[in-house]
């Protein structure tokens, strides 16, 4: 991997981990993301949220996001 792509990683990595902080700041004192209910917002950010491991994301400070992904994979379950 050249420099450059190294910076961009890191600095993506940065904004990823921004992203996740402001998520777990809003899930800290709420079980959703909009109204107090599961929404398309929730779908939409555990599409990505549920697989940051694999991008290298350690979600294991993030308690409230892991809190809420198991709730909403319980809930995407029931719609199999």
């Amino acid at each position: 991997m050249t420099e450059g792509r190294r910076a961009v990683l890191v600095q993506k990595q940065q904004l990823g981990y921004a992203a996740l902080g402001v998520m777990e700041g809003q899930l800290a004192s709420r079980d959703s993301f909009v109204a107090g209910r599961y929404s398309v917002a929730d779908i939409a950010l555990y599409a990505y949220s549920h697989v940051a491991d694999e991008g290298g994301f350690g979600l294991g400070r993030f308690p409230a996001i892991g809190a809420w992904m198991e709730r909403i994979g319980r809930s995407c379950a029931t719609y199999r």
